[in-house]
């Protein structure tokens, strides 16, 4: 079906959601394209990218390899997750800084619609699919707990993060910015985003498109050999994830920084009844609503064709 031009505006503002749920720690823009029935286009469009998609583009022109790269939907798509990326990680930065509960409450009832729309298109329910499901709760729940590395600038290492965080981020219920935490690179990347350090932006971007273009490939032959049970892993992550986006938390361990500013290192999950300070409670269940009524606006726009 072709494609008109408020298509692709659809499609970009599915990119400005991805963009945005990236840049929180502990949101996935994967969970984002799965709920807005993009998800495995997108994950065969990248794994196109291989060397007969090049060789297309020698042998029969610049038209047959845009078709075959299905190019307009990548730039209406990357654009928006950029320009959200990029503007909505400083946003980010002083929500959770200044009004941590709020933003996680949205968040939480996000994700927990989240798992109702994944789940559901499971076709078949059976043994290895429960354990599939239950394998990616253990895996992300495990991963919520971990307490982050040092900060690390290496040119290397921001390569390596960009690599292992761009899988992250196009797996549902696995955060790219939460790994990027994990690693010690998160802090380097968003000063290198506000600085505009060229160097260290091209560095981590090289990583994400080896580490993309790799992950991808894993992806679309899972999805179309092993389709239930990957989609019941993928469930398992989002559903462990809650942990890490949990609104109330206690602190357990600090880590100062070089320039004496104190950050959380390792936190646990608690009642908001036993929360040390204003819970907040009234506004971070409203927040909770929204978020959830939020994934049932984004499916009804993924339900549509575009």
């Amino acid at each position: 079906m072709q494609r008109r031009f408020f298509d692709y505006i659809v499609i970009s503002l599915k990119g400005i959601a991805m963009g945005a749920a990236d840049a929180v720690p502990g949101v996935s823009g994967g969970t984002i394209a799965f709920i807005s029935g993009i998800y495995e286009e997108l994950i065969t469009s990248i794994s196109n990218v291989n060397p007969s998609l090049f060789k297309t583009l020698i042998k029969k022109g610049f038209v047959p390899f845009w078709k075959m790269l299905n190019g307009n939907f990548l730039v209406a798509l990357l654009l928006g997750i950029v320009v959200s990326f990029v503007s909505f990680m400083r946003l980010a930065k002083y929500l959770l800084e200044n009004h941590p509960i709020l933003i996680w409450s949205f968040f939480f009832g996000l994700i927990v619609a989240s798992i109702y729309f994944v789940g559901k298109q499971i076709q078949k329910w059976n043994f290895p699919i429960l354990v599939a499901l239950i394998i990616g709760i253990v895996i992300a729940f495990y991963v919520s707990q971990l307490s982050s590395l040092t900060t690390n600038e290496h040119s290397w290492f921001l390569f390596l993060a960009g690599a292992i965080a761009i899988c992250a981020m196009i797996l549902p219920g696995i955060s790219g910015s939460f790994i990027l935490i994990i690693l010690g690179a998160y802090k380097t990347l968003s000063d290198a985003l506000h600085d505009f350090d060229i160097k260290k932006i091209l560095v981590f971007a090289a990583g994400a498109v080896i580490g993309l273009l790799s992950f991808s490939h894993v992806l679309k032959w899972l999805f179309k050999h092993y389709h239930n049970i990957t989609l019941a892993l993928l469930t398992g992550f989002i559903f462990g994830s809650l942990n890490k986006v949990w609104p109330w938390k206690e602190t357990l361990t600090w880590y100062t920084n070089s320039k004496g500013i104190k950050t959380p290192l390792l936190q646990k999950s608690i009642s908001p009844f036993f929360f040390n300070g204003d819970n907040q409670i009234l506004f971070a269940l409203l927040l909770m609503i929204i978020g959830f009524l939020t994934i049932f606006i984004l499916e009804r726009l993924g339900s549509k064709k575009v």
